[in-house]
């Protein structure tokens, strides 16, 4: 096999980061998923990002998302620590300069929810308070509304 493959790289990067990101919501939606989809899941989400990281487009943004996803999944598989590990690499790429308050919010959604799972009710409320703050003062009324809502789909995990 030689150093130069035979496709274009940017193009299978675009391609991948994209379809993977995609994939990993069929499943994630799906109410009950079998052992051998929760790997999967697993490795699409994880795919999705390091394609993402090929790509010559890729900006702060992007990296938000794709940890958040997977902070997400790891979380709904019941992995808390690597959902606080990937919900930590959120924070950090939400605090670029060029990155909406909206995903900072995510980034802490991700984080209560990880806590959530861990059974660290108070770091979840914390997390939970810090990111509801950051809602209440988006600008956009539609982003306000979307991360609300799942902050409040969120809420009742935290039984305290």
């Amino acid at each position: 096999m030689g150093d130069t493959p035979d496709f274009d790289v940017e193009a299978a990067h675009k391609y991948f980061s994209v379809d993977c990101f995609n994939r990993v919501w069929g499943l994630l939606d799906k109410p009950e998923r079998t052992p051998q989809e929760d790997r999967d899941i697993v490795q699409l989400c994880l795919a999705s990002v390091w394609h993402w990281t090929g790509r010559e487009d890729c900006t702060d943004t992007n990296m938000s998302i794709g940890y958040w996803q997977a902070s997400r999944v790891f979380a709904t598989i019941g992995l808390p620590d690597e959902a606080r590990r990937y919900g930590q690499l959120c924070l950090e790429a939400s605090q670029g300069p060029d990155i909406l308050p909206f995903y900072l919010g995510y980034a802490y959604e991700a984080l209560a929810r990880a806590e959530a799972v861990a059974g660290n009710e108070d770091k979840a409320r914390g997390h939970l308070a810090e990111s509801r703050r950051i809602a209440e003062g988006l600008p956009n009324p539609d982003a306000k509304k979307q991360l609300l809502a799942d902050l409040d789909a969120l809420a009742p995990r935290l039984t305290g």
